[in-house]
């Protein structure tokens, strides 16, 4: 008997320590292994967007320098970032390639509303994680339908409805005007907007016009939303249309109270090719550091920013919102992979991405955290108003939440 309970406590003993070895095992999905992680993106570095390229070449230049400091967790990134020009079907055709040929982990900051919408389903069903996405609609927050789907910037319809909000609060009796890309992307602003405006809203918008991202300029709108009296615009456009919007604004002499969308907020893309002169007064929304403030010259995020700029890109701007933003991606991304550990499966992969709690990107605003569950992948729900100075962007209060 004695014998038998030796043998059986010996045989738990066996046991008990291959637990941990167990737990311990690697796990791998397609592009992951002992020494390598494949991570895709598309991105426009041609065509009416490629002003947002330099958000790609800052997140491979990023992966890049984390390579050479030994990777993560021991595994070498391979980015690879492939040019969509900002038109659906080529960037079906890239993720395509990415997943099926290349055979990548996951995709990151694919940019564009109109790109993602072409390749959601797909990736969905294909059940490849197509995470951090450069766009605020707000169809990426659907984890019940879409559960392999997640946005990285705050909604577009939250930020409108900030800026619905203010205009309700310092402008009751505006008279407003306009300006929306002619896409989901520019519609999904429009709809947060009005919904914002609430009843008042019919009354309030006394005239719209709208713009294809194929038009050489949209000088004819902006002077068309002039000639109807209003003295407040919303300017829903990406960086070219932008500048070319805030220009002619100031061209013509029209003085509205003047609403610029995030996404085209970044002083060196945008607002340095507009004119700063003419964009004094815009008002704006953030969510992250503001590389053009000098408040933050002496913050030490912002300072490994600039260091990061002058040595990895050096061709870039790092006045550039733009490029800020590619490297709090790539922080979230790198954040992200080391909550996986070992096991680099794609189920993995979106349990974690849906389990930050109150995480600080470093570029983030302070106060500003990423936080996410399984019923919940919007990653912002804060926001600051600014105004430009003429220099830089000067907040209006205090961040706030925003649903």
């Amino acid at each position: 008997m004695a014998i038998k309970n030796r043998m059986l406590w010996a045989a738990l003993g066996l046991a008990l320590a291959a637990a941990p070895a167990a737990a311990q095992q690697k796990q791998y999905g397609p592009g992951a292994s002992d020494t390598e992680i494949k991570v895709g993106n598309t991105i426009p570095y041609s065509g009416p967007a490629s002003a947002y390229g330099i958000i790609g070449k800052v997140e491979a230049a990023y992966f890049k320098m984390l390579n050479e400091q030994g990777g993560i967790n021991g595994r070498k990134i391979d980015y690879i970032s492939l040019d969509d020009g900002y038109s659906p079907p080529k960037a079906v055709e890239m993720i395509r390639k990415l997943v099926e040929q290349d055979e990548v982990l996951f995709t990151v900051s694919t940019l564009g509303t109109p790109s993602n919408s072409a390749i959601h389903k797909y990736m969905n069903q294909k059940k490849v994680p197509h995470l951090f996405l450069a766009t605020g609609a707000s169809k990426w927050n659907d984890p019940k339908d879409f559960p392999w789907t997640m946005g990285f910037n705050p909604s577009y319809q939250a930020e409108a409805r900030l800026y619905a909000a203010d205009i309700l609060r310092n402008h009751p009796n505006a008279k407003i005007a306009i300006l929306y890309q002619n896409d989901d992307y520019g519609k999904d602003y429009l709809k947060g907007f009005m919904d914002g405006l609430g009843d008042k809203g019919k009354a309030m918008v006394i005239k719209t016009a709208t713009y294809e991202v194929t038009d050489p300029t949209v000088d004819s709108q902006i002077v068309t939303l002039q000639s109807s009296g209003a003295d407040v615009f919303f300017n829903i456009t990406t960086p070219k249309f932008a500048a070319q919007a805030i220009r002619k604004v100031a061209d013509v002499g029209w003085k509205p109270v003047h609403y610029l969308n995030q996404v085209s907020a970044s002083v060196g893309a945008v607002l340095k090719p507009a004119g700063l002169d003419k964009s004094v007064g815009l008002v704006s929304m953030q969510y992250f550091k503001d590389p053009t403030d000098p408040k933050w010259a002496n913050d030490p995020a912002m300072k490994d920013y600039f260091a990061f700029m002058k040595a990895r890109v050096p061709d870039g701007d790092p006045a550039d919102g733009q490029a800020t933003y590619g490297m709090m991606v790539a922080q979230l991304t790198t954040e992200l992979l080391k909550m996986c550990g070992s096991n680099l499966t794609r189920e993995n992969l979106m349990k974690q991405a849906a389990s930050f709690k109150n995480y600080q990107i470093p570029l983030a605003l302070p106060g500003v955290t990423v936080t996410t569950g399984p019923n919940d992948f919007a990653l912002f729900q804060t926001m600051q108003l600014v105004k430009f100075d003429g220099k830089t962007w000067q907040g209006l209060g205090e961040p706030v939440a925003v649903k």
